[in-house]
């Protein structure tokens, strides 16, 4: 079971979604790239970029594209979520991210 946050939004605030900011694919795939790079090594900032973009692009639309549900792609996708490989896969082809093997330096 997840776990849910409470986050205490000061007044005068709003809360901070960075899905809003992507309007190309350009943009997009500069956002994956970069969280690509920083990835700490677990995946954890991947699994998170993809969501992202993922809600950028339109869960629904993702969800048809891949063949998963919509519900699953978004707890898939989630800070607390542990995609299957071929989940990734499946959504990295989908938003049009292609997979490859480079020296890690």
């Amino acid at each position: 079971m997840s776990k849910t946050r409470t986050i205490n939004i000061p007044k005068g605030f709003s809360r901070w979604d960075s899905a809003e900011i992507l309007k190309t694919e350009e943009d997009a795939r500069a956002y994956l790239e970069a969280c690509f790079e920083e990835d700490p090594g677990d995946g954890s900032l991947i699994k998170i970029a993809l969501g992202v973009v993922a809600r950028a692009r339109g869960m629904t639309d993702l969800a048809k594209e891949t063949g998963l549900a919509r519900e699953g792609l978004y707890r898939a996708l989630s800070e607390d979520g542990n995609p299957e490989f071929s989940t990734i896969a499946k959504v990295c082809m989908a938003l049009g991210v292609k997979l490859s093997a480079a020296p890690a330096h």
